[in-house]
């Protein structure tokens, strides 16, 4: 779910899920979303009802004179990624584990909002294929003003990757037109090849704490780590190691150790399991103590079988693809080229990082990191640039191998 702050994402995951994915005592606070949310569903599909009306999330048909029982058509796990201009970072995140992407445009506002724009290009950017945009709040405009935003809607999306995604209009507020949703992520987002058979690779997104004050120790759980299997599988009493890990400062230098630990217990869906794949958010608890992962301290790490991770980087080079405007900014500025010295903002799998350009060649760059990442020769880099007083998308790079 990605789209301009106070669009409708949330309360959308809310209207399919029944689960409200803002429970970060700050999020309740501003009713904005500042960390990514998740919630699963399972799309369920009436034997007897026509198309789109067969489609619900409940286990049994609501359509008026039918009560049939219906079976399952896919499960999905929806990520509610922050719309807000200063969380873009944990939107770039968040778009690392996605398969496909609902972009909410708010049918009482002009469009293209600045987040809208820079939504857009980011998913264009990571390589996002597949995308449904949903036009919601139509229950608060006329119908002719429904009718401008969608020609405003269809103008925005013209040119690009986009230009022929379906475009659906909806009421989460009201749960209006749900059904039809449904219908057209089935048919617009489809489940990719999974690559069950290679090495296990997770990139995380969230790390928790998830015991109460003051629990005995004898009660304590080990750390719980969220994100999306990126391949292979990975079973419940399986040892897995963590990279970068943890941060070790040794003689006032900084330094990251690889963590080791166990699995404990797996969780996707809602439900406990014994092995996970890809596709859908999982949860993995393990033998960790709660102190490591609290307060997201291992979101953008990555977890795999031991000796067996991508490369750590402190500094990376990168062939870099920059856009021609800054996107997310309400002027039309001009992206200025790289310099020296610079830093940057980059966001690459789950991870966000600072680089500072140490060197620059042609359209090769050597940046140096403040934190470092786990990623394999060849992963996008998201580039953005300080402008003002906010990051600002510029564009992307390739990260090359080592010679």
């Amino acid at each position: 779910m990605v789209g301009h702050v106070d669009h409708g994402k949330t309360t959308l995951v809310e209207a399919i899920t029944g689960r409200w994915a803002d429970t970060h005592s700050e999020e309740i606070k501003r009713g904005i979303t500042i960390r990514l949310g998740y919630a699963d569903a399972e799309f369920r599909k009436c034997p007897k009802c026509p198309k789109p009306t067969c489609y619900t999330t409940k286990d049994i048909c609501g359509n008026s004179g039918c009560g049939e029982k219906t079976v399952l058509a896919r499960k999905v796990s929806f990520v509610d990624a922050p719309g807000h201009e200063s969380l873009m970072a944990t939107m770039l995140s968040g778009a690392a584990i996605m398969d496909g992407a609902l972009l909410l445009i708010a049918a009482n506002e002009a469009c293209p909002q600045p987040q809208t724009r820079e939504h857009l290009v980011a998913l264009q950017i990571v390589g996002i294929k597949n995308i449904v945009v949903v036009q919601n709040k139509v229950d608060l405009v006329s119908e002719e003003q429904a009718l401008e935003n969608y020609r405003q809607i269809k103008e925005f999306v013209k040119g690009t990757h986009y230009e022929s995604a379906p475009i659906v209009p909806i009421s989460a507020q009201r749960k209006v037109n749900i059904d039809v949703l449904i219908d057209v992520i089935i048919e617009t987002i489809h489940v990719p090849q999974r690559e069950r058979d290679a090495v296990p690779m997770m990139l995380v997104a969230r790390s928790f704490d998830v015991n109460r004050p003051g629990a005995l120790p004898k009660d304590l759980q080990g750390g719980v780590l969220g994100g999306a299997v990126k391949q292979g599988v990975f079973r419940n009493g399986q040892e897995i190691e963590i990279r970068p890990g943890r941060k070790v400062e040794k003689s006032g230098k900084a330094s990251w150790l690889p963590i080791t630990t166990k699995i404990v217990g797996l969780r996707t869906g809602g439900a406990s399991v014994a092995e996970v794949s890809p596709g859908g958010s999982v949860g993995i608890s393990t033998t960790l103590d709660p102190g490591i992962v609290k307060a997201d301290a291992l979101a953008g790490t990555v977890v795999g079988i031991p000796g067996k991770l991508p490369p750590v980087w402190n500094e990376f080079r990168v062939e870099i693809h920059l856009l021609e405007r800054v996107v997310g900014a309400r002027d039309e500025l001009v992206v200025e080229p790289l310099k020296v010295g610079e830093t940057l903002m980059l966001n690459v799998n789950s991870s966000a990082t600072v680089g500072i350009v140490a060197e620059l060649k042609k359209n090769m760059v050597l940046l140096r990191l403040k934190l470092p990442v786990c990623a394999e020769a060849g992963s996008r880099v998201t580039l953005s640039r300080l402008l003002g007083s906010r990051w600002r998308l510029i564009g992307y790079g390739i990260i090359k191998a080592e010679n």
